[in-house]
């Protein structure tokens, strides 16, 4: 492992006060529950093809629509995370009551 990722480690071992192994065991356990967080996020931005605060490079009529939590189970034990979600804007040209579009219902 390279000299700079060991201080890295170090410092955030010190900042934390760990002094033992279930110390360690929570911090990876954090570090994992971030990543899974980060990768999600980043997921959504590539799929909707905007950051998060930014709507002026928006170019789709998807938009984010909060998140909801998830327990997910890994080697650390059970980890939370939120999910992040997208609303689609369904498009129809026809009158609500004759529409065939998936999650849009029909009115009587």
């Amino acid at each position: 492992m390279p000299k700079k990722e060991k201080t890295l480690m170090r410092q955030l071992i010190e900042e934390r006060g760990i002094k033992d192994v279930g110390g360690v065991q929570a911090l990876v356990k954090e570090l994992t529950a971030g990543l899974i967080q980060e990768c999600m996020d980043a997921e959504l931005e590539d799929e909707l093809g905007y950051s998060r605060y930014d709507y002026k490079n928006k170019r789709t009529d998807n938009s984010r629509n909060g998140s909801y939590p998830k327990t997910v189970t890994s080697s650390q034990g059970e980890i939370e995370i939120a999910v992040p979600r997208a609303r689609p804007r369904l498009q129809c040209a026809r009158p609500r009551r004759s529409c065939p579009c998936p999650g849009r219902p029909a009115r009587p």
